[in-house]
């Protein structure tokens, strides 16, 4: 039996004002193995931690039960505070008395019955517990940047800089991503291409850096310190170390007639292609779907007049393997689709377009260099309506947008409407809107000067319906405030599209056993404290893989997700969790099950001599754990038909004692 002591911490009054906590710390007093039982403000300040201390010594405790917050806050704290009075860190156990209990009732008797509950439970499991040691592992000291957008160019150039190396892949021909298609930024309205251009060169030119473009990573294995990635390098049939970047053979290439993805398909390229200008790497690219060469093998019209002679029709997807200490999913974000939202008549008018294709089109490097011409005639609009939310806040229609605000929409429509009246200034402008959000530094500032210093119409309402009618768009919306129906005639209508993940984040997630929440972000270890940390050790989020966010946030984040890969990528070795999972070989029938269902490729078997009561040998196939892979998610466990399986700190008889001491 175990000396525990039990402390019950108050918490101010995030559980004193709903549970006794003198009550639970003198019921806990009873329990079987419990010496010493006692209560405190707040456990996790250093007077707390003191008690807990001098506990240890005066009572000679070989186990503690902190009745407290989630172990998620502080449970490294208070095992930090054991191993530092002598006491084997693993010897602590939380009882979770906030979040599970006093935070979830509102009765103070309630409250207090379960808190005794929970530290009964957790008292039964320390009786149960064992000195745990954990193992050791070198680190890999290189980086992995899934993803070259801003997010990923900045968080490769921050690891860079600390002097680690540090890949980049981005599915893409180049980097760049979302940023490289806008013309200005929000609040400041300075070029974009002219603060993303010179990072992009700064990652092509620092020796620490690798480009992986048009790549994505197909598997990933290991764990944190040690992860073992497969990149697909998809065949370019240009040779990156060759080409020159000259044009010329985008210039003659016979088939110019494809949508250009760059320009959201509002002008055509060719088979062979570089996205833009200032593409890095500078390099193009056949489109093999539009090949002729590549297709039926009549052309080769680009290797004829490459003088570099860097075309190869002969080039294979390549599959490279590499070991990386950390990883970063900078995977960004794409507008959610508009083909839900017909009201729009998005599908049926040129004229109405999307806020990234009204980018585009003021863009000087865009398909009209810059001109604001309407897509369907080349015309210049004298009327633009702007429509705020769709797709965003769609509480009524879940099934077509999403729920959340989508947090830049608000100040690009302000960008896009001042920039329009600031270069054509007989153009009306009208702004539909539930409400303006704009929370950040300077953004209220800069919407009330689309409102009071260019004239913007903002109208609080809803566009209900914009019909194309004789060359126009008959936009129908009402007005809140005034409480009137309006009828706009427009020349051009731009939807403010929600954004959504991109789509590559679900399967990564699935690689990396990364957490996701219901509309495919990544979710954080913690939103406040671990906020660029996954919950899966090795893995950080940067940009909006994570969230809505716009460029400011998006570097600010990128540079804390460095900050964390740059603090784990400095240590030699980390202390492994010895909460891994055991093979009892006695019990083990070799059946394999536990080998399928393990999500880190931890267990593997092996063919093993036993002596048999009778004095015979008997070969026998039984499971075997890599305690260094394992990361003691369970599942092995739950699994294994024979028992074999069982999780140190976590085993069946400790996790039955619990059940046990909360139903008696």
């Amino acid at each position: 039996m175990q000396r525990i002591g039990v402390f019950v911490c108050h918490c101010g009054t995030n559980i004193a004002g709903t549970v006794d906590v003198a009550a639970v710390s003198e019921a806990l007093k009873n329990e079987p193995g419990v010496v010493y039982s006692t209560n405190y403000q707040y456990m996790c300040s250093q007077a707390g931690q003191d008690i807990i201390k001098n506990a240890i010594a005066e009572h000679g405790l070989t186990g503690i039960v902190v009745c407290s917050c989630s172990p998620r806050m502080h449970e490294a704290t208070f095992r930090k505070t054991a191993a530092a009075a002598g006491l084997n860190s693993y010897m602590v156990e939380i009882a979770n008395i906030r979040e599970q209990c006093s935070w979830v009732h509102k009765d103070m008797k309630t409250g207090t019955e379960k808190a005794i509950i929970l530290g009964k439970a957790a008292v039964a499991k320390v009786n149960l517990n064992a000195p745990l040691t954990p193992g050791e592992s070198p680190v890999t000291k290189r980086a992995l940047v899934i993803g070259g957008g801003i997010a990923g160019i900045q968080t490769a150039l921050d690891i860079a800089d600390a002097g680690f190396p540090v890949d980049i892949v981005e599915t893409k021909p180049t980097i760049g991503g979302k940023m490289a298609q806008l013309d200005k930024t929000f609040p400041t309205l300075d070029c974009a291409a002219c603060i993303l251009t010179p990072k992009m060169v700064d990652v092509a030119q620092n020796d620490k850096i690798r480009i992986f473009s048009y790549s994505e990573v197909t598997d990933v294995k290991g764990f944190v310190g040690n992860f073992d990635v497969t990149i697909k390098r998809r065949a370019r049939y240009v040779k990156e170390d060759v080409c020159t970047g000259c044009g010329a053979c985008t210039e003659k290439c016979p088939q110019k007639k494809i949508p250009n993805e760059f320009n959201l398909g509002m002008d055509n390229r060719r088979a062979i292609y570089i996205p833009f200008a200032q593409a890095v790497p500078k390099v193009a690219t056949i489109d093999l779907d539009h090949c002729n060469m590549l297709k039926n093998g009549k052309c080769g019209v680009c290797a004829k007049v490459c003088a570099a002679g860097a075309i190869d029709y002969n080039a294979k997807d390549e599959y490279i393997e590499e070991k990386y200490g950390a990883i970063v999913a900078a995977t960004g974000f794409n507008p959610i689709s508009m083909d839900k939202f017909d009201e729009f008549a998005y599908s049926q008018s040129k004229d109405v377009i999307t806020s990234l294709e009204f980018e585009r089109l003021t863009n000087a490097a865009g398909p009209t260099g810059g001109k604001l011409l309407r897509p369907s005639d080349g015309e210049h609009p004298r009327t633009i309506v702007f429509v705020q939310c769709v797709g965003s806040r769609c509480d009524s229609c879940a099934q077509k947008g999403k729920e959340y605000c989508s947090k830049i929409c608000c100040m690009y429509t302000a960008k896009h409407a001042m920039l329009t009246r600031d270069k054509y200034p007989d153009t009306d402008v009208y702004v539909f809107y539930i409400d303006v959000r704009t929370p950040g530094k300077n953004f209220d500032e800069f919407y009330r000067r689309a409102v009071e210093e260019y004239g913007v119409h903002y109208i609080k309402g809803m566009v209900g319906k914009v019909s194309p009618e004789g060359g126009k768009l008959m936009v129908q919306a009402s007005d809140l405030i005034d409480n009137k129906q309006l009828r706009i005639e427009a020349d051009l209508v731009v939807l403010a599209a929600a954004i959504e993940p991109d789509r590559s984040a679900r399967p990564l997630a699935t690689m990396l056993t990364a957490s996701m929440d219901t509309n495919d972000f990544f979710t954080e270890a913690h939103p406040k404290l671990r906020p660029v940390e996954s919950p899966t050790a090795g893995v950080f989020l940067s940009g909006t893989c994570q969230g809505p966010k716009d460029i400011p946030e998006t570097v600010a984040q990128a540079g804390a997700a460095a900050s964390k890969v740059i603090g784990l990528l400095a240590k030699d070795k980390l202390m492994g969790n010895p909460c891994v999972a055991h093979s009892d070989e006695n019990m083990c029938n070799g059946c394999s099950t536990c080998e399928n269902v393990c999500p880190y490729g931890a267990i593997t078997y092996e063919e093993k001599e036993f002596r048999m009561p009778d004095r015979t040998t008997r070969i026998r196939r039984v499971a075997r754990v890599n305690e260094a892979v394992c990361q003691g998610c369970g599942c092995c466990t739950v699994a294994c038909m024979s028992g074999a399986m069982n999780l140190k700190g976590f085993k069946n008889e400790q996790i039955l004692a619990e059940v046990d001491a909360i139903c008696r």
